[in-house]
C-alpha cells in the first residue's frame, strides 16, 4: 500500500540536475506532430464562431492612380451579401508605424493589388461573387516598376533592414583594388521572390462587449495585438490575438498583414464574426516579397589568394508606401579578411508592393553574390575554393574588430568537404560527363547573425507535481513547443513529460516574434530564467505546495538591452553536386550537403528538419523560383504555385545536414544560435558554382533556368 499523501498535498519531486529521461539535446518527436497529422490542430481559418460571416478582398487593377467611382450596388444586390466596405464607409483607423495597414482609408492606389474594397457575405462563395461584382473607375497616373542599376531615382538610405548603416568603408578600396595582382569585378542579379507558405494568410475576428478576439496566421501575436490596439484606439487588454498553429511564414507573417486588420474592421462594421483568408494569387502584392537586387562585387587579392580589397554594392527597390531596404551587402562586413572594404546600398521607390522579410533577408541574396565572386576568384587563381575561403578566414570581425563569440567556418569547410567527398576534384570545368550529362561540384560559405529579443515567461509548479510554462512564443512549424519543454525540463531537473507549454496567445506573457532565427534563443532564455527562479523558490520552501501552486515570472529586458562585446554569428558550408543536360540545358541537383556551426543543438530531430528545409528553399532560389513585374500592368507575373515553382520531392533527391558540437558561452543559458535561416544562405551560390564547374558557364542571374544555360552549351 502506498503511504504517499494525496496529490493535492504532495510537493513536486525535484530531480537533481544531471541525466534526465529526456535531456536537453535529445531528438524528441514534436509534441504537435499527431495533432497536425490527424487534422486536430486548428489554424486561423479553421475557427468558425456562431454566426460567422466570410470576406473576400477586392484588389486594385491599376498600377498607380486614384479611385474616382466605386459602384457597389450590384454586389449588395446579391442574395447573402451583408456589406461591402470601401474607403467611403469603412471604420476609421488611427496611424501606426506600418503604412501598409492603412487599409480602405483613402482613394489613393499606390500599386496594383492594393486592397480597395472588402465584400462580406454569409458564405465564402457569395463573398467572392460580391467582390467580383464591385465596379471601380480610376484616374490613372504613369507608373514605373522596373529596377535598373542606373535608375535616376536611386538614393542612399540612412539605414537598411536590421538597422545597419547603408554604407561602410575601411581603408582605401580604390587604391587597393587597382594595385591587386588578381581582381574580380562581376554583377549578380536576384529577381523578386515570394514566401508562399502552405497556410494562407488568414484571420477570424469577433467583437464581444468591446473586446476584440482574433485568430490570426501570424509569426507573433504580441506585435499583432499592439498594432491592432493602435489602429482601433484600444488598450492592449481589450484585444486577444491567438496564433496557436501557423502553417509557415518565412517572414511574410512576421508583422500584421492585411487579413487581420480587414477581418477586424468587417467584424466591427457588421457586428458579426468575420473570417478572411487571402487568395493565393493576391499574396505577392500584399504580404511582402524579397526585393530584387542588382549586386556588384569587386575583389582584389594577391597571387596567394589573400583578399586585399573587397567591395559589395547593392541596388534594390522599395515602394512608395513605406521604405524597406534589403541589406544584401551587410554580410560582406563579416565574412572575409580585407583591410580595404566598401559596402553600400542604394534604393529606388517604385510603384510596387512593399517588400519585406523573406527567409534570411540580406544574407540570402547577399551571400549568393559574394560567394559566387569568391568562387570566381578561386578559379582565376587556380586555388581550391575551400582552401581560398580558409585562407581568408578572419580572427576578428573585419568591420568592427570585435572578437567572434565563436567562429568555426574553417571547421565547417573542412568537415563538410570530408563528408561530401570533395577531394579528389579536378578543378577544370566541363570535364566530367555521363552521357549527355555534364557533372560538377561547388561550395559556398553560409552565415547568419545571432538575434535575441526581450521576452517574458512564466513558470508554474502545480500541487500535483506537474509544471506549466506560459510564454507567447509562436510555432510556425519549427517545433517550438517541444524545444521549450526540453529547456524547461533541463532547468527544473525533471522529465520533459511533466512540463506543459502554453504558447500562441497574446494573453500569455509577451515574447519576441518568430523571426530572425531569434525565437528559441529569445523564448528559451526567458523560460530558463523563470524556471531557475521557480526552482530557487521551491528549494527554499518547506512542506507541501499550496493548492494553487507556485509561480515565477521573469523577463530578459535587461540582458537583451546590453550590446554584446562579441560578434555573434552562426556559420556553415554548403556543398552541391549538379548535372546539366547538354541537350536541354536542364540543371538538376544530385546532392546537397550542409555543415553548420550553430551553438548547441537543442533537438537534433527538429534541427535537421530546419536545416534541410533551408537547403531545399535555397535550391528553389537557385533553379526554379523567380518572379518579375510586368512593366505595362505593374503586377507580378508569377502569382501562384503554378507559375512560381517551389521545389517538390522530385527536385530534391539527396539533402544532408550536419553540425559541429560548438560550445559558445557568450549567447544565452542554452548556448544556442538560431538555425531557421542559415540553411538557405549560401545554397544558391554553391549550386551556381557547381553549374560553372559542370559546364564552364558562369551564370550570374537567378534562377538558373535552361534558357539561360543553353546558349553556353551550343
Amino acid at each position: 500500500m502506498s503511504h504517499d499523501p494525496p496529490p493535492e498535498q504532495q510537493t513536486p519531486r525535484l530531480m537533481p540536475p544531471g541525466p534526465l529521461a529526456h535531456p536537453l539535446g535529445a531528438p524528441l518527436v514534436r509534441r504537435d506532430a499527431r495533432d497536425k497529422a490527424t487534422g486536430s490542430a486548428r489554424y486561423a481559418a479553421e475557427h468558425t464562431p456562431p454566426g460567422c460571416a466570410y470576406a473576400w478582398p477586392v484588389p486594385a487593377t491599376v498600377a498607380r492612380g486614384r479611385i474616382t467611382e466605386l459602384d457597389i450596388g450590384g454586389a449588395l444586390a446579391l442574395p447573402g451579401v451583408i456589406a461591402v466596405l470601401t474607403h467611403e464607409n469603412a471604420p476609421r483607423l488611427a496611424s501606426t508605424d506600418d503604412p501598409t495597414l492603412a487599409l480602405l482609408q483613402e482613394d489613393r492606389v499606390p500599386h496594383r493589388g492594393w486592397y480597395i474594397a472588402l465584400a462580406v457575405a454569409e458564405t465564402l462563395e457569395v463573398a467572392r461573387d460580391a467582390a467580383d461584382a464591385v465596379h471601380v473607375t480610376y484616374a490613372t497616373d504613369g507608373h514605373d516598376v522596373q529596377l535598373t542599376a542606373d535608375h535616376p531615382g536611386l538614393y542612399v538610405p540612412e539605414r537598411v533592414n536590421g538597422d545597419f548603416p547603408a554604407v561602410r568603408e575601411r581603408g582605401d578600396f580604390d587604391a587597393a583594388f587597382a594595385a591587386a595582382p588578381a581582381t574580380v569585378d562581376a554583377t549578380y542579379t536576384v529577381p523578386p521572390l515570394h514566401n508562399h507558405p502552405m497556410e494562407p494568410h488568414a484571420a477570424t475576428a469577433r467583437w464581444s462587449n468591446g473586446h476584440l478576439t482574433v485568430h490570426d496566421s501570424s509569426q507573433g501575436a504580441t506585435k499583432v495585438r499592439e498594432d491592432l490596439a493602435a489602429l482601433f484606439k484600444l488598450g492592449t487588454d481589450e484585444i486577444t490575438v491567438i496564433s496557436e498553429h501557423v502553417g509557415g511564414g518565412f517572414g511574410s507573417k512576421g508583422t500584421p498583414r492585411p487579413q487581420v486588420v480587414l477581418a477586424a474592421m468587417a467584424a466591427r462594421h457588421t457586428g458579426r464574426p468575420v473570417k478572411l483568408a487571402l487568395p493565393r494569387r493576391q499574396l505577392p502584392a500584399v504580404v511582402g516579397h524579397r526585393a530584387p537586387t542588382v549586386q556588384r562585387v569587386r575583389i582584389g587579392a594577391g597571387r596567394d589568394g589573400v583578399i586585399t580589397a573587397l567591395a559589395h554594392e547593392s541596388v534594390t527597390h522599395t515602394s512608395t508606401v513605406t521604405e524597406f531596404v534589403e541589406q544584401a551587402a551587410v554580410p560582406a562586413r563579416v565574412m572575409y579578411t580585407s583591410p580595404n572594404s566598401r559596402t553600400a546600398h542604394r534604393v529606388v521607390a517604385l510603384d510596387v508592393p512593399t517588400p519585406s522579410w523573406m527567409r534570411a533577408p540580406g544574407e540570402a541574396p547577399g551571400m549568393y553574390a559574394l560567394e559566387s565572386a569568391v568562387d570566381e576568384l578561386a578559379a582565376l587563381l587556380d586555388i581550391d575554393p575551400v582552401e581560398l575561403r580558409i585562407r581568408n578566414d578572419p580572427a576578428t570581425e573585419p568591420d568592427s574588430g570585435r572578437p567572434f563569440s565563436s567562429r568555426h567556418l574553417a571547421d565547417c569547410l573542412r568537415e563538410g568537404a570530408e563528408r561530401f567527398g570533395w577531394q579528389p576534384r579536378d578543378p577544370r570545368p566541363a570535364v566530367r560527363r555521363h552521357g549527355d550529362l555534364l557533372l560538377g561540384t561547388g561550395v559556398a560559405a553560409a552565415t547568419y547573425p545571432v538575434y535575441i529579443g526581450a521576452t517574458q515567461a512564466e513558470a508554474h509548479a502545480a500541487a500535483d507535481g506537474g509544471y506549466r510554462i506560459r510564454v507567447n512564443a509562436t510555432d510556425i512549424g519549427t517545433g517550438a513547443r517541444t524545444v521549450l519543454a526540453q529547456i524547461a525540463a533541463a532547468a527544473l531537473g525533471v522529465p520533459e513529460d511533466r512540463v506543459r507549454v502554453d504558447i500562441g496567445s497574446s494573453d500569455l506573457p509577451p515574447a519576441m516574434l518568430a523571426g530572425g532565427s531569434a525565437g528559441t534563443a529569445s523564448w528559451g532564455w526567458a523560460v530558463h530564467k523563470a524556471c531557475t527562479a521557480l526552482l530557487a523558490r521551491l528549494r527554499d520552501r518547506e512542506g507541501p505546495l499550496p493548492a494553487e501552486g507556485i509561480t515565477a515570472t521573469e523577463d530578459t529586458r535587461l540582458e537583451t538591452a546590453e550590446r554584446s562585446p562579441y560578434s555573434r554569428h552562426a556559420f556553415g558550408a554548403v556543398f552541391a553536386e549538379v548535372q546539366a543536360d547538354s541537350r536541354t540545358g536542364e540543371i538538376r541537383v544530385r546532392r546537397l550537403l550542409g555543415q553548420y556551426a550553430a551553438g548547441r543543438i537543442l533537438n537534433p530531430r527538429t534541427a535537421r528538419s530546419q536545416f534541410i528545409g533551408g537547403l531545399t528553399m535555397g535550391l528553389g532560389m537557385a533553379l526554379t523560383e523567380g518572379s518579375s513585374l510586368d512593366p505595362a500592368f505593374g503586377d507580378f507575373t508569377a502569382c501562384d504555385l503554378a507559375s512560381y515553382h517551389v521545389p517538390a520531392h522530385a527536385d530534391v533527391p539527396s539533402v544532408e545536414a550536419y553540425w559541429l558540437d560548438e560550445e559558445d558561452p557568450h549567447l544565452n543559458p542554452m548556448g544556442s544560435k538560431g538555425i531557421g535561416e542559415i540553411g538557405i544562405v549560401g545554397t544558391a551560390a554553391a549550386i551556381g558554382n557547381a553549374v560553372w564547374h559542370a559546364t564552364g558557364a558562369r551564370l550570374r542571374d537567378l534562377p538558373l533556368t535552361p534558357d539561360r544555360l543553353l546558349p553556353h552549351l551550343a
